[in-house]
């Protein structure tokens, strides 16, 4: 299952796509993740959104929603564009990136990175990109995040590089640093971090 969501990643990040492919696709995606190892219907994702917004809000009562005909109608390509409301709420349930839910410009390649000259910026976008593969990892994630936010990514990966050549100081630091990690045996959590909306966007504006 995880090979083909794997898969999915790849070919989604080399074809240029359409609004409606890529709702389709996080439908998919989210259906695997909820071990239905199908995609989730249009009325099951409907439900889905419902049932969230009403726990978020923690009075029972309904939440923000979407329609199934107003979801059908943007996976037919009938209604090329979603609202604003409806494109917040999308992101926000999919935890992506509210500008990923447009179509791609003809020509566009997610891994075209030849344009951006910074160093830098390449880097922070990498780490951006596996802060948002590994969310469901709340320490991994905040990690990677800390790493982009930084000033200077590069350098601190290269004093991370020279921590670790260096005989017992990663763990002296970790005694010091984190005792408690130090103490705990290694885990992979289960609970999802979100990914905030900010980071990401500093960073591709950095680029433009």
């Amino acid at each position: 299952m995880l090979a083909n969501i794997a898969n999915r990643d790849i070919i989604i990040t080399i074809c240029n796509m359409k609004l409606s492919d890529k709702i389709r696709y996080l439908r998919e995606v989210e259906g695997n993740l909820r071990g239905l190892e199908r995609a989730m219907t249009q009325q099951e994702l409907v439900r889905a959104i419902e049932e969230s917004n009403r726990a978020k809000r923690g009075n029972g009562k309904k939440g923000a929603s979407i329609s199934q005909s107003y979801l059908s109608q943007i996976e037919s390509g009938a209604r090329p564009h979603l609202t604003n409301t409806t494109r917040l709420l999308l992101a926000k349930f999919f935890q992506v990136h509210p500008g990923y839910l447009v179509d791609d410009p003809e020509g566009y390649n997610a891994q075209l990175m030849a344009d951006i000259h910074n160093v830098e910026d390449k880097l922070d976008l990498w780490l951006v990109s596996g802060a948002e593969r590994f969310r469901r990892d709340p320490e991994l994630c905040q990690a990677l995040l800390t790493l982009a936010q930084n000033k200077d990514s590069r350098r601190c990966l290269l004093l991370l590089e020279a921590v670790l050549e260096t005989p017992s100081l990663a763990e002296r630091l970790l005694q010091v640093l984190r005792p408690e990690s130090a103490a705990a045996p290694t885990t992979t959590p289960t609970v999802t971090t979100h990914i905030p909306a900010g980071v990401g966007d500093r960073v591709k504006r950095r680029t433009q």
